[in-house]
């Protein structure tokens, strides 16, 4: 599907990702830095992707795991730099947390700075355990 906003245009069609955008948009995150670009690009086979474009070029990402009947899991929302605070954010979420093919039952996320923003979409904070890979050395 595709919505518009203000020139911009919204897809959630994977064929429209812009690999090496994507992955450059993700490198200056904090939570993806030192992906590698398979990795990126191994991620959207499981993901229903969402992407922002202005003319042709990528300028915003996100992307959502989900088993389509009860739990989804939104990740890697992304906006370039010189594209933030045009509501390009709000417009992506807004089509996320209301897209027929995700699940309202449970939403989660996971953000270290972002807490305002995404409470306007009815998230709350709540615990939640994490297992992680230990490294090995």
């Amino acid at each position: 599907m595709e919505w518009s906003f203000d020139g911009y245009i919204l897809t959630d069609d994977v064929h429209w990702v812009d690999v090496k955008k994507v992955y450059q948009l993700l490198s200056a995150t904090y939570w993806a830095e030192g992906r590698t670009i398979e990795q990126v690009q191994e991620s959207l086979k499981f993901s229903l992707c969402f992407s922002i474009f202005k003319d042709r070029d990528q300028i915003g990402f996100g992307r959502v795991v989900t088993d389509h009947v009860f739990f989804a899991w939104i990740a890697d929302i992304v906006i370039d730099p010189n594209y933030r605070r045009k509501g390009l954010g709000k417009f992506m979420m807004s089509i996320i947390t209301q897209h027929p093919d995700i699940p309202q039952h449970i939403q989660l996320l996971r953000t270290k700075d972002a807490h305002r923003f995404y409470e306007k979409f009815g998230f709350i904070n709540d615990e939640c355990l994490v297992r992680r890979k230990t490294r090995t050395f």
